[in-house]
């Protein structure tokens, strides 16, 4: 095997993962309440949440959702049922990445915790 490849429980991955400037304030809590912007990429930022270039529920003659962006925009409008702590604000699907501007305003921990990845 090179030797900038191993495996992982079957998985072949590369051994230098590539660098990543960091995204976070170092000094920041982000458990803290606010507003906060975030922003996910799909895989391999493959285009399949939308087709158009700018899927936007305001722009209505170029939102046409796939089905998986569906199942995208579905998660978010159901979020605060299962993070009553969180309000969505806004949001916008893109073709290989979503924007959502939230307001975290808790008051103790929520029930539900995501998983680690």
């Amino acid at each position: 095997m090179n030797e900038k490849i191993f495996q992982v429980k079957g998985i072949i991955m590369e051994k230098e993962l590539p660098k990543r400037k960091k995204l976070r304030l170092i000094e920041y809590d982000y458990s803290n309440n606010g507003y906060y912007f975030i922003t996910i990429c799909t895989k391999g930022k493959i285009c399949v949440l939308c087709r158009g270039e700018q899927c936007s529920p305001e722009n209505p003659k170029q939102f046409i959702l796939t089905n998986i962006g569906k199942i995208v925009e579905t998660s978010i409008i159901n979020i605060t049922k299962y993070y009553q702590n969180l309000e969505i604000v806004k949001y916008v699907i893109m073709p290989n990445h979503i924007h959502l501007i939230i307001i975290s305003n808790k008051n103790g921990r929520t029930l539900f915790a995501p998983t680690t990845s």
